[in-house]
């Protein structure tokens, strides 16, 4: 508890959503918790304890990284052979298939999986949304997060459902509606970790392959598809590919870029900004602050970082009252500079929950410069801020579990909602669409880029 109060008094989103007294309250309802987990020798009850308070901080960077956690802990926790043998996304409070790999051919894409295991769809959505990230009351980011979709090692879904509600004696007992109407029952054995990672559909972020495709239409609009921006282990030079798509992009009628899947990473999104604007562009419209100056003595021994500057991370920041220290000039974020290599064609992007760190930046950016529109459905994120920019891979000791510890909080100038960004031009997917193979968002933006593109060639 003194480690964890000790992270928690340099969080710099603590008190973003939550009054003292909340803070007080939710950390004792934690101690009880995991306390009763060390007792018990239960580290799936800790584990538990604490993801869910966590969650009560509305802040999308921290929780227990399942990438972080030892080989024992990822083992007992998360390789459990719990897991539904299809991929589907959550719209509204419907599970929605969109890949089915039970080998029965009973669940094609659109079909509603309306039960399982005796549980209404929407009741195990909402008994998994406590325990599921997201930056404030955004909980359409929430249920983005809950859908699989082949695209991790480890899937959030997965590991709740595991933990929570797993199905009895290895088998899933399903009830479900087909895009045809006709209604089933069926029984289908659950699979494991290796099960679920045979059917993943992303390259590998260690791979030196290209991790996005870039295609031409037969009606001359250019598609480039960017599921994740996490580079930080790629051998992948994606600076270079990038590039040289943009080149090519340049002589078609206009440009989509598909960010509907990717979370974040690193600023990849930057080099698109860059061929689109003349002058500076401040893109990312939040202040910076930070809760220390250098990282309490308590806390230093139980936490790693890539970069130990973060250890002294204000020093030589302004005093800005009432705990808050502005980051130091060295720190200080880069605005986005023109390239001197233009992008002359229109350009749109498909947004929607699941861009919630970098890809909410560059929405954020996009929006601004006034030259990319915008497609498909809010982000997550939150325009009130977020949190950040660097973390402590903080680790409690006794239970060895460890959680992500951002350490830069980033602030709007003027009150916003607690809302992602809106896109331009609203258009959601539904069951029909997923049934029908349809891409409605991808369609409306390719036929903007068209018109936009004669308009601009006429004028």
């Amino acid at each position: 508890m003194a480690v964890l109060r000790a992270a928690m008094a340099i969080h710099p989103g603590l008190h973003r959503y939550l009054s003292p007294r909340d803070v007080d309250r939710n950390l004792a309802r934690f101690e009880r918790a995991y306390r009763a987990g060390m007792e018990a020798g239960s580290h799936e009850t800790c584990f538990l304890a604490l993801s869910r308070f966590l969650t009560t901080l509305r802040c999308g960077h921290s929780y227990p990284n399942f990438f972080n956690q030892t080989e024992a802990a990822v083992t007992a926790l998360f390789d459990r052979p719990t897991r539904l043998p299809f991929d589907f996304e959550w719209i509204g409070r419907e599970m929605v298939v969109t890949a089915d790999h039970s080998g029965t051919g009973r669940l094609p894409p659109g079909t509603r999986v309306t039960a399982a295991n005796g549980l209404p769809s929407g009741t195990i959505v909402d008994r998994l949304m406590p325990f599921t990230r997201a930056d404030g009351h955004n909980d359409a980011k929430r249920r983005s997060l809950l859908g699989v979709r082949g695209a991790e090692d480890i899937e959030y879904f997965d590991v709740f459902q595991g933990l929570l509600l797993p199905p009895a004696d290895g088998v899933h007992r399903l009830a479900f509606v087909r895009p045809d109407g006709r209604a089933g029952t069926m029984e289908v054995p659950a699979i494991g970790l290796a099960g679920r990672q045979a059917n993943m559909s992303r390259v590998r972020e260690s791979s030196d392959q290209p991790r996005w495709t870039y295609a031409v239409r037969p009606d001359g609009v250019a598609v480039l598809d960017m599921p994740g921006w996490a580079m930080w282990n790629s051998k992948w030079d994606w600076r270079s590919w990038l590039s040289d798509r943009l080149d090519d992009a340049a002589s078609t009628r206009g440009l989509v870029v598909d960010l509907r899947r990717n979370e974040g990473g690193d600023d990849c999104g930057d080099p698109i900004l860059a061929r689109l604007i003349d002058r500076d562009l401040a893109g990312w419209p939040f202040t910076p602050r930070v809760r220390f100056r250098a990282i309490p003595p308590l806390l230093a021994p139980h936490v790693t970082t890539w970069d130990d500057r973060f250890r002294q991370l204000g020093v030589g920041g302004a005093d800005l009252g009432d705990g808050w220290i502005a980051l130091p000039e060295r720190e200080a974020l880069r605005p986005i500079r023109p390239d001197p290599k233009r992008l002359p064609v229109p350009v749109a992007a498909l947004i929607g929950p699941a861009n919630s760190s970098a890809t909410f930046g560059f929405v954020s950016a996009a929006r601004l410069s006034g030259r990319v529109r915008l497609f498909g459905e809010p982000t997550g994120g939150n325009r009130r801020g977020i949190n950040g920019g660097g973390f402590f891979f903080t680790t409690l000791p006794g239970s060895g579990i460890e959680f992500d510890l951002p350490l830069i909080g980033y602030f709007p100038d003027r009150p916003q909602p607690d809302a992602g960004v809106a896109p331009d031009v609203p258009i959601t997917r539904d069951a029909a669409a997923i049934a029908a193979g349809t891409d409605p968002a991808m369609e409306a933006a390719a036929d903007w880029v068209r018109r936009a593109g004669r308009v601009r060639r006429t004028s």
